[in-house]
């Protein structure tokens, strides 16, 4: 492990969601001094229930508060800055489509306003997301492929994605964006979401019910890989041919919702098991899935486990969570 982490002042949006509580840990583990901003105390997730929360510097606010931003950055000296906060989930944004629309469009443009405003940012990392490039007839998405969400969570995420890339267009900032597919992995407490959802019914012996008619194809990617990509990326970013480009990360498996949930069900030996098929999404595009092709060759870059030894890890941490 290089030292380029040490000492860094890194600041994190998010931090206690999924992915952003696995990337505070991995940054503690190389050195670097994080500074993590949290709108909401969930005190069963991951980042406060570890080690973790004690190593970072916390701070209460959200990012539709441009001020708390400035500030954090000026006050602690950032260096990087891995802008992960977002309102995620699909449901809630069909529910609640301002609110989404703030959190995640608001809330990217407050991030790279403050970096603009306040300066000394060497590098920003903005999470988009492959629901960024919408319902498309050729798959798998490259990042050449249009931002064409219809939806308001796909609208959201195609929004924050192209005021990223006039951030670093207009006004040079030190820009590079990350589309991934669906995340999964332990500490991930948004039950309405489909692997921790069928993990924690099977260990608790309740009916897994799939919100679709479970043929919707999905790109799932292991959070510790997210980890080491966007790692990856960020050391990388000095180089003229990375700073401003987007990334696709995935491991480039199509899979079905019926599949995964099949798959997670055999792993944890419960094949006699049958989900029930409600058939009841709306507003969700039918099939996503990406080419890592760019990652690959230009960043020198590929996943460290396959999606069964993922799988595998993650079930081990429901179990003992669940306990």
């Amino acid at each position: 492990m290089s030292d380029f982490w040490e000492d860094r002042a890194v600041f994190v949006t998010g931090c206690s969601g999924l992915l952003g509580s696995w990337l505070v840990s991995e940054l503690i583990d190389r050195k670097a001094k994080v500074v993590g901003l949290v709108r909401d105390w969930v005190p069963f997730s991951k980042l406060f229930s570890e080690k973790s929360l004690n190593q970072i510097s916390l701070v209460a606010g959200q990012v539709e508060d441009i001020h708390i931003l400035e500030r954090i950055l000026s006050d602690y000296e950032i260096d990087t800055v891995f802008h992960l906060a977002a309102q995620t989930i699909v449901g809630i944004a069909n529910k609640n489509p301002i609110g989404t629309f703030q959190a995640n469009i608001q809330g990217t443009w407050n991030v790279l306003e403050a970096c603009r405003r306040v300066g000394g940012v060497s590098r920003i990392i903005i999470a988009s997301s492959d629901k960024a490039y919408g319902d498309q007839e050729i798959l798998p998405y490259s990042e050449d492929t249009p931002l064409q969400g219809k939806h308001p969570y796909d609208v959201s995420k195609s929004c924050a994605d192209l005021i990223s890339a006039t951030y670093y267009e207009s006004y040079t900032l030190p820009i590079c964006i990350t589309r991934c597919g669906n995340f999964y992995g332990g500490g991930d407490l948004n039950f309405n979401r489909i692997v921790p959802d069928t993990i924690r019914s099977t260990l608790r012996g309740q009916p897994i019910t799939i919100r679709s008619d479970g043929s919707y194809i999905r790109d799932y990617f292991y959070v510790k890989d997210g980890v080491l990509a966007y790692i990856h990326l960020a050391e990388q970013m000095d180089r003229k041919e990375v700073v401003g480009e987007a990334f696709n990360f995935s491991n480039e498996l199509q899979v079905t919702v019926l599949e995964i949930v099949k798959k997670i069900l055999n792993l944890m030996n419960r094949e006699d098991i049958s989900p029930i098929i409600l058939g009841e999404a709306y507003n969700e595009i039918k099939n996503q899935y990406l080419s890592a092709n760019k990652a690959r060759t230009l960043l020198n870059w590929k996943p460290s486990f396959s999606l069964e030894a993922g799988l595998v890890e993650t079930i081990a941490w429901y179990r003992e969570f669940l306990k």
